[in-house]
């Protein structure tokens, strides 16, 4: 039997180590350094048996294209080191799996591990306590900290060139000390979320070809998935991040669907929720095809169930009117998701405007509602996101850029927002001032859900104090990330959000 083992071969050997003091070493390893040399001699030096457990690729949180080197090459880096006893692949997010395999008498970290509060991912307490719960306890080690990310980074292209000179000059400026402050300050705001609940569904297909007596699309169906969109997907995309988000919104009478906002959405969130009896909660049907040579989708055609003559419930629009009168002066932000689809009317907006401390707001412009519902028609907004379109929508002017007409939203609503331009990355307005941030990935699952995660977390980085240029970098990192889910799935969790910022910001 070699060095690298399954944890299955590894418990058919513990009988045979139950005399021998066992240290284990977790980590990515993604490119083994000075560092991890020392961490490992000086690991070896306090246990007879050395394991080292490596994150499986699909559980490593650095960004896009990490891992740089898969799991069989990080895994053989780490067998030719002569200190080194066994090693195994850790299957999950933390490496509950191997600590419950390996039951160490020693879990092994290197000092920068030894302030808990340093750590993004708030594991180490539960990770020490897990070893401990096993009979162990957990031991630092004191060697030179070196930085895989950094060497990566610098070193191997891990980042476009455009992303590293923003990323050098953005760390002069800003740190992961000065990112995790305003994380607790979010963790902290008392959060209203106000919009469209829609729900989501996806068919996904092959195109087998044009029909042979049609002109339409002959495709093998393969499976289909359906979740929350809509300001559902952008208050569960919040909750990651503050501890007291609430939905306020109208929904159909459909019992089926009601029953999933409870045993989904109830324990991460309060729900303010009027059910209207005329009216059909919104479904958005989306057909795709996954590309060939590529891993992104193709949409082929998309279905929605909104009336082509927008009809109205008066005792529903009552209720939720007096509903958000009543609870939206008690949050210290409300974000308004406004789809252009009925619920947010003149009466609303005008509530809102009024009486939001701080207000977010998305005014979203698609296909049922192109060119009626424009931005401009808000007169305040702290913060604000939209997309090329819906800025051209707003100043149809061909003698005015998009910089000047970013401005210029930003003088009529009197606030400060962001300006998402897909794979050209972001414009942020503070003042006078027009900020840049690149995009931080071009290769692109689907688009749909991406512009929402850039909204929720930008605009709850802002509303906790961050300035502009931070608040677009996290949405920036938000939206990078959910570019490579299928729209609304589920939500970016905060570990992956910080620790990508961390790749970013460790130049």
């Amino acid at each position: 039997m070699g060095k690298i083992i399954t944890k299955g071969q590894y418990l058919l050997m513990k009988p045979v180590l139950a005399d021998k003091k066992v240290g284990l070493c977790h980590g990515v390893f993604d490119l083994v350094h000075p560092g991890h040399l020392i961490h490992f001699k000086e690991a070896k030096s306090v246990c007879d048996v050395l394991v080292v457990s490596v994150t499986a690729a699909e559980y490593v949180r650095k960004g896009p294209d990490r891992p740089y080197f898969d799991d069989t090459m990080r895994l053989e880096f780490l067998e030719a080191i002569g200190c080194i006893d066994f090693v195994m692949l850790s299957e999950g997010f933390t490496p509950d799996d191997v600590i419950g395999c390996v039951e160490p008498d020693l879990y092994i970290k290197g000092e920068e591990y030894s302030v808990p509060e340093d750590d993004v991912t708030g594991m180490i307490n539960k990770e020490a306590a897990l070893v401990r719960q096993h009979g162990g306890d957990i031991y630092y080690t004191t060697g030179q900290v070196f930085s895989s990310t950094k060497l990566i980074n610098k070193g191997l292209s891990a980042l476009s060139q455009k992303v590293m000179d923003f990323s050098g000059n953005f760390t002069k400026r800003y740190s992961m000390e000065i990112v995790k402050r305003y994380s607790e300050n979010a963790k902290k705001l008392k959060v209203l979320v106000i919009g469209d609940v829609i729900m989501d569904k996806y068919t996904y297909c092959t195109i087998q070809g044009l029909m042979s007596k049609d002109m339409g699309y002959s495709a093998r169906y393969q499976k289909k998935e359906e979740y929350f969109g809509g300001s559902a997907a952008i208050a569960r995309q919040l909750a990651v991040f503050s501890d007291n988000v609430t939905l306020c919104s109208v929904t159909g009478d459909e019992k089926k669907i009601y029953k999933r906002f409870s045993d989904e959405l109830g324990s991460l969130m309060g729900l303010e929720l009027i059910q209207s009896h005329k009216i059909p909660t919104i479904v958005k049907h989306r057909y795709l095809e996954k590309d060939k040579k590529r891993n992104d989708l193709r949409k082929i055609l998309a279905i929605n169930n909104i009336p082509e003559v927008m009809e109205r419930d008066k005792a529903a629009e009552g209720q939720f009117l007096e509903k958000i009168g009543k609870i939206t002066g008690g949050f210290d932000v409300v974000f308004v998701c406004d789809y252009g689809h009925g619920l947010v009317n003149q009466d609303v907006m005008s509530v809102i405007q009024d009486k939001a401390k701080c207000l977010v707001l998305n005014c979203q412009t698609n296909s049922t509602n192109y060119g009626l519902n424009i931005i401009t028609k808000y007169s305040r907004a702290d913060f604000f996101t939209l997309d090329q379109k819906e800025l051209k929508l707003a100043y149809p002017y061909y003698n005015i850029s998009e910089k000047e007409a970013l401005a210029e939203l930003a003088r009529h609503l009197n606030g400060k927002g962001w300006l998402t331009r897909g794979s050209s990355g972001a414009y942020g307005i503070d003042g006078s001032k027009i900020l840049e941030c690149p995009a931080f990935v071009l290769d692109v699952v689907d688009t749909i859900g991406a512009g929402d995660a850039f909204f929720s977390v930008a605009g709850l980085f802002s509303a906790a104090g961050a300035p502009v240029e931070l608040g677009m970098f996290m949405g920036n990192i938000a939206g990078a990330l959910a570019s490579n889910i299928t729209g609304n799935k589920y939500s970016i969790e905060k570990a992956d959000i910080l620790k990508y910022a961390g790749t970013l910001l460790n130049i």
